[in-house]
């Protein structure tokens, strides 16, 4: 089973990663990233949904034209995790 991450992880992770913030009401964390154009974006998310798709975890997501919003929570714990963590990390890569 996986485990949410403790007070101190949480802290640390938000301190680690700026451009993720809490979700209000949720143990959650979100992030926007913008694109150039549609395509770009596009690119962006199938990057990340091959790696999600293998790491059976995958983000919550919407995108409209170069904007894509990411919401990370881990269901089967009921909260964040530490796949979160590692996901956010090839997230925030993947976007450099």
């Amino acid at each position: 089973m996986v485990e949410t991450l403790s007070d101190a992880e949480r802290k640390t992770f938000f301190a680690e990663h700026p451009a993720w913030s809490p979700v209000e009401g949720r143990d959650a964390a979100r992030a926007e990233f913008r694109f150039s154009d549609f395509a770009e974006a596009f690119a962006f998310m199938t990057r990340i949904a091959i790696h999600a798709d293998k790491a059976d975890h995958h983000p919550e997501w919407f995108n409209v034209y170069n904007r894509v919003e990411i919401t990370l929570t881990t269901h089967d714990a009921g909260g964040l995790s530490e796949r979160d963590v590692a996901l956010a990390r090839l997230i925030d890569q993947a976007a450099g």
